[in-house]
């Protein structure tokens, strides 16, 4: 038995930041190592897992593949996490790298005092924590805190939740990745770099990329071991025996056939705007078309494409849709996609 233990790589950032679009990449490009994924998402609708799924090849096999849904891999840990991990470790052959996509909203931090396990801690250990960043997301100021409180010496009690997520995952990184850079442009890659330059608490380096393309050891082979290293990496919710999520919600929509993806993706930007919907993903059935119609929207942005064919599935449409809890209004979010 080897004494060697298997390096893990946990991928964390904002919902729709581009962790998928970057795993994707990753698993397409491996460089000869055999990977291993733990994708988690937040609501039950796992679309994620499936887009991951797809990439599976001799490297990375649909066994080496576990999706959790619904809950935060930060809260679950003894129920799910650690299960699931000891599942990976447990192939044959045993993955020379195991990947773990968060959801969205999970805070590193509890993830990482996981690896202290003594079952774990003797197996594996943290080659870094990369957090993918959406660089126009962060230029705009959507994760600043609530700006009606400016130099407030209580600042804490002002962090919006979109706030405190983020600054506890940028505080956690190794590495920060400056993600969908095309859109963002030069001035907005520097406007991200300077906020999360003055919100991390230690220097870190950030490189930019478009569409998940970076070179894998730039990610992979870290050699953090930051298991070792939790008192560098501070959290709001130092201390917190839970951290449940309750600042956001979600709710599924079922929608019957759609005849035209554009007037769909009008509605879905519009939700962001009416109802101040962070987050909606899902597959849609398209009058006429034989593939499934993957839908993903960050704020305003919406993008869908066809990915596979519905096959033995009931062309059933199904949208999860992500916002802050005083924001999710199931009835006036179905009304304003029928």
């Amino acid at each position: 038995m080897s004494l060697e233990k298997t390096p893990v790589t946990i991928v964390t950032g904002f919902l729709g930041a581009g962790k998928t679009t970057l795993i994707r990449h990753l698993l397409q490009n491996p460089e000869g190592r055999r990977l291993a994924v733990l994708v988690n998402e937040f609501g039950d609708v796992g679309v994620d897992g499936d887009l991951i799924r797809a990439c599976a090849d001799a490297n990375c096999p649909e066994a080496n593949i576990v999706e959790l849904t619904n809950g935060c891999i930060c809260c679950t840990v003894a129920d799910e996490f650690i299960p699931s991990i000891e599942r990976l470790l447990a192939l044959d052959p045993k993955p020379d790298h195991i990947v773990i996509e968060t959801s969205g909203l999970a805070l590193p931090k509890p993830l990482l005092k996981a690896f202290d396990w003594p079952d774990l801690r003797s197996r594996i250990t943290i080659d870094g924590v990369v957090a993918v960043a959406d660089a126009e997301a962060v230029a705009a100021g959507r994760f600043a805190p609530d700006p009606a409180h400016p130099g407030d010496a209580s600042e804490l009690d002002h962090e919006t939740p979109l706030s405190e997520v983020f600054e506890d995952q940028i505080a956690c990184a190794d590495i920060v990745l400056l993600s969908k850079a095309d859109l963002a442009g030069s001035g907005g890659l520097a406007a991200a770099r300077e906020i999360i330059t003055a919100e991390a608490p230690r220097p870190l380096p950030m490189v930019a990329l478009t569409e998940g393309v970076i070179d894998p050891r730039v990610v992979l082979g870290i050699n953090a071991a930051a298991e070792n290293d939790l008192a560098a990496r501070p959290s709001h919710h130092e201390g917190e025996e839970e951290h449940d999520h309750d600042d956001f919600d979600t709710v599924v929509i079922d929608l019957p056939e759609q005849a035209d993806p554009k007037a769909l993706a009008s509605k879905i930007a519009a939700l962001a705007e009416v109802q101040k919907v962070l987050r909606v993903k899902g597959h849609v059935a398209v009058e006429g078309k034989p593939l499934r119609l993957l839908v993903q929207a960050v704020g305003a942005r919406v993008r869908h494409q066809f990915d596979r064919p519905w096959g033995d599935q009931p062309r059933h449409g199904r949208l999860v849709v992500i916002a802050e809890k005083g924001d999710i209004d199931p009835v006036a979010i179905r009304a304003a996609l029928a």
